[in-house]
């Protein structure tokens, strides 16, 4: 009960200091959830100064308690890692801290380095832009539950299918239960968010619980045509998925019906496989 309060606070709070920067914004309509990336960059700079704290941190931190005891080989077994990342891991684990800083953390969106994210490529972005991705874009993870795109985030890894017991169950499923999908329907009673498009992975998606959300959820789906049949590539999907919130920055959509004009790499909507919650984008070939 006082994890859920807590986050409560930080989000009335956030949204608080938050309000002048996004004051250009009069009502947000969508919310676009994407998975994060098991690669991480926190090499190179990141491209701006402004960054917010992640909301659920003490959620967090008791994950991060849990995988403190962990050994190496632990850590390899439970999310089959090589000996070498096992060990990296856990040295996360052992160096993670409740206080996130620009000195042992980064913004999320510009700490992911994966296909999704390449799709993106949030880095490109001026201010403006990442100012329009924090008020719409959401970042969903098995560590922190959710996180915005400036976020600060410390190095992990820890997939949302992941099965770490705690005391709420034998997975992550367990563990955050109707948090994140009541997290969903607290950002739409603040700014009117009814939508919610479904950018993200299966494996991810599963943990918003659709029995609380009160959102319509909108989901994009990428296709294209291999040996006579269209299909989802893995790959190319996640890149697409990162295409479709950049177009969606680049030109401020706000109503799902907007997103029919993306046509970016080859694809194009196709509405005799659509319906009016699942777009299908599909494109002939690479």
């Amino acid at each position: 009960m006082r994890e859920v309060e807590n986050t409560q606070r930080n989000l009335a709070q956030t949204q608080d200091k938050q309000h002048s920067l996004f004051c250009f914004i009069k009502l947000v309509v969508m919310l676009f959830a994407i998975s994060p990336a098991k690669a991480l960059d926190y090499d190179t700079p990141a491209t701006t100064s402004t960054a917010t704290q992640p909301l659920f941190v003490p959620q967090a931190q008791t994950l991060i308690d849990t995988l403190k005891g962990f050994s190496p080989q632990e850590v390899s077994k439970l999310m089959s890692l090589s000996d070498k990342l096992a060990g990296l891991n856990v040295a996360r684990y052992q160096a993670w801290s409740p206080t996130f800083t620009p000195s042992n953390a980064k913004q999320a969106v510009l700490a992911f380095n994966g296909d999704v994210y390449d799709g993106l490529a949030a880095a490109e972005l001026e201010q403006a832009g990442l100012d329009w991705l924090q008020a719409h874009l959401c970042i969903l993870s098995g560590l922190y539950g959710v996180l915005r795109p400036l976020d600060l985030m410390q190095p992990y890894r820890l997939e949302m299918g992941t099965r770490l017991a705690t005391d709420k169950g034998s997975n992550l499923y367990h563990y955050w239960g109707s948090d994140i999908a009541n997290y969903f329907n607290q950002r739409a009673e603040l700014d009117g968010s009814s939508v919610l498009v479904n950018l993200a992975s299966e494996e991810y998606f599963k943990s918003v619980d659709k029995k609380v959300l009160q959102s319509r959820i909108v989901t994009c789906a990428f296709e294209e045509l291999k040996n006579g049949h269209y299909k989802v590539i893995s790959f190319s999907a996640k890149r697409a998925r990162g295409m479709m919130v950049r177009f969606a920055v680049d030109n401020r959509v706000t109503k799902p019906e907007h997103l029919k004009d993306f046509a970016t790499d080859g694809y194009v909507f196709e509405p005799s496989v659509s319906s009016a919650d699942r777009l299908v984008f599909r494109r002939s070939a690479a």
